[in-house]
């Protein structure tokens, strides 16, 4: 797999800016932070129970 180098990244930038303006960045940045530690917090609060649920049928 091919690595991200500088130059790809700057297309990439300009295309999100010409894409979603340069106003709107920042708060598009801030929602998928947020989204992303709401993430993590779920994936580190869920249990891995190997046992069967109360719920299933026998």
């Amino acid at each position: 797999m091919p690595q991200i180098g500088a130059p790809e990244l700057i297309v990439i930038l300009v295309i999100l800016v010409l894409l979603f303006g340069a106003k709107k960045l920042p708060e598009l940045a801030r929602s998928v932070g947020s989204s992303a530690k709401e993430l993590r917090t779920a994936m580190k609060d869920d249990p891995k129970d190997d046992k069967p649920s109360s719920t299933t049928k026998q």
